[in-house]
């Protein structure tokens, strides 16, 4: 087994990385929006145009669905991930169109070690996701949990 090169521990507050490069085509928008969100501006261009959006966009859940994707592949695919309780927010500040470039930011905002399993830790992080104009398009917040490299080990913030 290969040793996992995030733990809890490599998650302190105040860090803030970017990572990912996602090019979003009218394709996957279509797809997406025509399997799990078929509301009109997300799969027909002329009503979209019409719509308060202006333009062919992806759902949120698409983008919601994007950026897991990039924190996948940018750490979790590499972490002690235990998964997560829940998401504590998501806001969709902009629409992601048709050909936009888009990238995460992820703030650590607070952590702390599991009272009742010394061998997880709970770590809460602010996401971004950013297009190329560098506007932000999508925040979410929310824990996530992970091994300890040290169980039960006395925890700093």
């Amino acid at each position: 087994m290969i040793e996992p090169k995030y733990f809890w521990e490599d998650f302190p507050v105040g860090e803030t990385v970017e990572f990912g490069r996602k090019h979003v085509t009218k394709e996957e928008i279509l797809e997406f929006a025509s399997e799990f969100d078929s509301q009109p501006f997300h799969l027909d261009e002329e009503a979209a145009k019409q719509s308060i959006l202006g333009g062919l966009c992806a759902s949120g859940w698409h983008s919601c669905a994007m950026a897991m994707r990039m924190m996948c592949d940018g750490y979790i695919l590499e972490s002690t991930s235990l998964g997560a309780p829940g998401v504590d927010e998501v806001r969709w500040q902009k629409p992601v169109y048709v050909d936009d470039v888009i990238r995460l930011r992820r703030t650590c905002t607070e952590r702390r070690a599991s009272k009742s399993r010394p061998e997880m830790g709970l770590t809460k992080f602010r996401t971004e996701v950013l297009n190329q104009k560098d506007e932000i398009v999508m925040t979410m917040e929310g824990w996530a949990m992970y091994g300890r490299r040290h169980p039960g080990a006395e925890a700093e913030s």
